[in-house]
């Protein structure tokens, strides 16, 4: 298919810093001398300091026709590269590095325009919009040539707001150096730096796919829609095995399972800016997560984005103000069929502050859903397996290959800057993994004092065989008494009183 024709790339361009001209992707001139200047190393491109590498990113922008780089991201850049780092590091970084990305950079158009001459139009880089589900393919190598560009603030700003994008340039990241900024925006920088020497030195050959999972609110034939309340509470799936981990990681999780990414609406929330929390963390340990800003907008309320192959490449400790790189880190995770590795990242949003909300109906609805949305894997859903079962059998789970058997890693989802109600949102996303077949639950209480009986009751339930359906219920019931002021108790406390912890009665919803 002739580039100009190719409706993904169409899409996409716009958001590109390269131009499309006579059926190939080239960059204009004044950008390509530029470009091979700095490729030649310092002897040519004169750029031996962070200061001066700022000019340089300025000449760069105005040759694309932008804005020269705002003066607190300048300052960034001449604070990391000139202050920061030590000497030698950053000699290395003008010697090496940074000529090797620059020679990246310049083979992005011919990267380009390889990855659309072996993507069919539905694996192809593109825009993907709200309700737009679909999936896209890229090699390591071009998100690494994208992640260059983000570095170097090479990618038009105009229209990103209108389309629902999240900013992608790394200008407001190195901003965030300036005026005392915490140490740990130093070591968000210190991971992405490390992510470029690591893939300057040996470029990596795998694949990362991006997906955006739409649970569709209409009917669809053969297909899985946006369920209601009434549906939810006349589901008759078990609840799958659950387990409570009091300490670790999900990125640490040993077991192949969809890695929760307790995301903003805005994929990568505040990653390039000044957000250090989980899910900018994991940004910035698995940098090629970030090439997805450039084309995914915001999600809705049925909407979640997974991605699966994204390679891990720092070691961390600490997390918000203590966060700190603290070495190299070796993926050593197997590839798949696609040559991605087998990590499944998956982002679902949480409501932001839902105070009330979070207890009626139509909170509970769009954190089951939108968790649903996120678990499901809706290509084993079309027509052998019904999700939402009517009958009242409850021997009718499918087997756990629907899914390949891969559960869930999750914790404490929306409930930290969130501010939601960690013992709701524990039993919300065991419903929604159990609805869309999971075989398990890995569940990471992060030492949460509130959470102290989850494993109590997470074994009360199981062993009296609950339902989906039944669990909703509860969850409904507790929320409304919640509501009314009936109760202060926690959702466990509630379902599990003391008195009763260690009783084997049946206390079935009605």
């Amino acid at each position: 298919m002739e580039m100009e024709a190719r409706g993904d790339l169409r899409s996409i361009l716009p958001q590109l810093p390269v131009v499309l001209r006579g059926g190939a992707l080239f960059w204009p001139a004044a950008a390509q001398e530029q470009l091979r200047a700095l490729s030649l190393g310092p002897d040519v491109s004169r750029v031996t300091s962070g200061d001066v590498l700022a000019d340089a990113l300025s000449d760069l922008r105005q040759a694309l026709a932008l804005r020269a780089l705002p003066a607190r991201a300048a300052e960034g850049y001449a604070l990391f590269f000139d202050d920061l780092l030590s000497r030698a590091h950053a000699r290395d970084w003008f010697s090496d590095v940074l000529p090797r990305l620059a020679r990246l950079l310049l083979r992005l158009p011919a990267l380009l325009e390889g990855h659309y001459a072996g993507a069919r139009a539905a694996t192809g880089l593109r825009l993907l919009g709200s309700q737009d589900a679909g999936f896209v393919l890229l090699g390591q190598e071009l998100a690494a040539a994208l992640l260059a560009c983000a570095l170097f603030c090479l990618f038009p700003t105009a229209g990103r707001g209108e389309a629902r994008l999240p900013a992608i340039n790394f200008d407001a990241l190195f901003s965030a150096l300036t005026n005392n900024a915490r140490q740990s925006q130093e070591h968000k920088v210190r991971c992405i730096a490390h992510y470029f020497e690591r893939v300057t030195a040996s470029t990596p050959a795998g694949f990362v796919s991006f997906e955006r999972k739409v649970l569709p609110r209409g009917s669809l034939s053969g297909g899985v829609t946006y369920p209601d309340s009434d549906a939810w509470m006349k589901s008759s799936v078990p609840l799958c095995p659950f387990r409570v981990i009091s300490s670790g990681l999900i990125e640490d999780e040993e077991e192949e399972a969809l890695e929760v990414d307790f995301a903003n609406k805005y994929l990568g929330g505040g990653a390039l800016s000044r957000g250090c929390v989980q899910e900018e963390i994991r940004f910035m340990i698995n940098p090629e997560l970030i090439v997805g800003m450039l084309f995914m907008a915001s999600m809705e309320d049925n909407e979640a984005i997974e991605i699966v192959g994204a390679e891990r490449f720092s070691q961390y400790m600490g997390y918000g103000s203590s966060f700190r790189f603290v070495g190299d880190y070796l993926d050593t995770k197997p590839l798949d069929a696609m040559g991605r590795r087998k990590t499944r990242i998956v982002a679902i949003d949480a409501l932001d502050c839902p105070t009330k909300l979070q207890y009626e109906t139509s909170g509970l609805l769009r954190e089951v859903n939108k968790a649903f949305v996120g678990f499901l894997d809706q290509s084993k859903h079309q027509f052998d397996v019904k999700p939402f079962q009517d009958s009242n059998s409850k021997d009718n789970h499918p087997s756990v290959n629907s899914v390949d058997c891969i559960g869930v890693s999750t914790g404490n989802w929306g409930c930290g800057a969130f501010g939601g109600n960690p013992e709701i949102k524990s039993m919300i996303q065991w419903l929604a993994a159990s609805q869309a077949h999971r075989p398990f639950v890995n569940y990471y209480t992060f030492e949460d004092g509130s959470l102290r009986r989850l494993e109590e009751v997470i074994q009360w339930v199981l062993r009296h065989g609950w339902t989906v359906g039944e669990l909703w219920h509860m969850i409904v019931e507790y929320s409304s008494q919640r509501l009314k002021r009936e109760t202060f108790d926690g959702f466990l406390t509630w379902l599990l009183p003391e008195d009763n912890a260690n009783n084997d009665a049946d206390y079935m919803c009605e």
